[in-house]
């Protein structure tokens, strides 16, 4: 038999695995399948869901109008799903999760340090969706809202645990059930609803159009951690352009539909949407059966969303212990432990601060941009400018190889562009002595990821490293 036929064989048994086997380590050639168009339905089936229209209509609740809220959130859409998409072309080209390239900038151990703050990330995360989720069960499975929640968690351990072919085929059928679940919520609120009354309503304020950019980019950017995760199997030589476009497609088109629903409903319902999100979405059902369907909708679509975040956490603990370890793999045991962990924690968080959701959600997504944006930026320039995309992957899992256990020109650049976010940082968490210039609103964002690319990219060019010519398989 050929080695191309062998090739093909391996790669078709490859896909018809239910449970994924691998982790952290290396996707070889022969186990990679799948389309770039799954891409697309992943990103774009998992932003239709409930906490996209919530984080959409905070820009209204908040104070802003409209017109300006959409225009604010659309360019943060596009900003952030743009270094989104960037980051997940890295998945093809070498076969590995993201936050394990961050130990060429950080080094095999000092890499802990991002990772920690993206695992405290995925469970905030979690949190805040499992508190919506939850909350529709309930009302389904006619149980209390905690009950709803413990459900909720004990299916997306399930789906985890199943991981990778599960997920994008879910996020598929996520697509299908979103678009029709958006479709009948857009017709009923222009159906009993003066929306044009909304839209000629436009008073501009920087404000609130920063707030409103903000919370799109931070919501897109907080992708970033997990996004390649979902890419790495797909073949090696698929086009990157290919891959960037799907990406940022899916993800920008689906989170603007959400955030959009959600501006008109809360300028529509006014105070009666705050608090009530999931009530005033299901509401807009004409009938008790409709209703049912929507609450049914609600839990569906956060399931994508939040299984996402539960095998980000997985594939982030796990990256912390195989480096200290020295291996790139872990036992299926294992594996369910931790996602076992992650979704416990996460449900604990979600009944503990159910009654004050939405505010701190809000804190908890601008406040969590000053730890991110950094490492974005020191790692897509490293892989686009400084190693081109060349890595030695073996040496990934060797703390005495050539990324060393510690970088100490990472750690500090990263450092230093959390620290140069600190005065322009306004949220409940810090308020920053400079934010006084941009009427209060938090651009720490922008300042952050230019200052931490430049600072990384000067570094670099003082720095007598030797440069791959080439990346470096573990298969030869």
């Amino acid at each position: 038999m050929s080695s191309a036929s062998s090739a093909q064989q391996n790669s078709r048994r490859a896909e018809s695995k239910l449970i994924e086997t691998r982790s952290i380590d290396y996707i070889p050639e022969s186990e990679r399948h799948g389309s770039v168009f799954s891409q697309f339905t992943l990103w774009f089936g998992g932003n239709l869901q409930i906490t996209a229209i919530v984080t959409g209509a905070l820009t209204v609740v908040l104070g802003g109008d409209v017109v300006w809220s959409l225009t604010g959130l659309l360019v943060g859409q596009i900003i952030g799903a743009g270094i989104m998409a960037l980051h997940a072309v890295q998945g093809p080209r070498l076969g590995l999760p993201q936050m394990i390239t961050c130990r060429t900038q950080f080094g095999v151990y000092g890499a802990v340090i991002p990772l920690v703050l993206v695992c405290v990330m995925y469970i905030g995360f979690s949190a805040s969706g499992t508190v919506l989720a939850g909350q529709a069960l309930a009302h389904l499975a006619s149980i209390s809202d905690r009950a709803g929640i413990v459900a909720f968690g004990l299916i997306i351990i399930v789906v985890a645990a199943l991981g990778y072919r599960l997920i994008h085929g879910l996020g598929k059928v996520a697509s299908v059930v979103g678009v029709l679940t958006f479709i009948y919520l857009f017709f009923r609120l222009l159906l009993e609803n003066d929306v044009g009354a909304l839209l000629s309503n436009s008073h501009f304020s920087l404000s609130m159009f920063l707030l409103a950019m903000s919370l799109s980019s931070s919501w897109q950017i907080a992708f970033c951690p997990y996004v390649s995760d979902y890419s790495r199997y797909l073949p090696r030589n698929v086009s990157a352009g290919k891959t960037f476009a799907a990406v940022f497609a899916g993800t920008a088109l689906g989170t603007q539909l959400s955030m959009t629903l959600g501006v008109v409903a809360a300028a529509l319902a006014g105070k009666a949407f705050s608090g009530n999100e999931v009530g005033y979405i299901v509401g807009l059902g004409s009938t008790g059966t409709m209703a049912l369907v929507l609450y049914f909708a609600i839990c569906f679509g956060k399931i994508t969303f939040t299984t996402l975040n539960a095998y980000g956490s997985f594939m982030s603990l796990t990256t912390i212990v195989c480096g200290f370890r020295k291996t790139a793999t872990i036992t299926r045991a294992g594996r369910i432990t931790f996602i076992i962990c992650m979704v416990a924690i996460s449900c604990a968080i979600a009944i503990l601060s159910e009654p004050s959701f939405l505010k701190s959600f809000t804190q908890f997504l601008l406040f969590l941009l000053a730890f991110f944006v950094p490492w974005s930026a020191m790692n897509l320039m490293d892989y686009y400018f400084i190693t081109r995309g060349h890595i030695d992957i073996p040496a990934l899992s060797n703390p005495d190889g050539r990324y060393k256990r510690w970088n100490l020109a990472g750690i500090g650049t990263y450092a230093v562009g959390v620290l140069i976010q600190l005065p322009f940082i306004s949220n409940g968490f810090y308020s920053g002595s400079l934010v006084y210039l941009f009427d209060g609103n938090d651009i720490s964002w922008i300042i952050g990821w230019i200052f931490t690319a430049l600072c990384w990219l000067l570094v670099n060019r003082q720095s007598k490293a030797v440069r791959l010519e080439a990346t470096i398989f573990p298969e030869g």
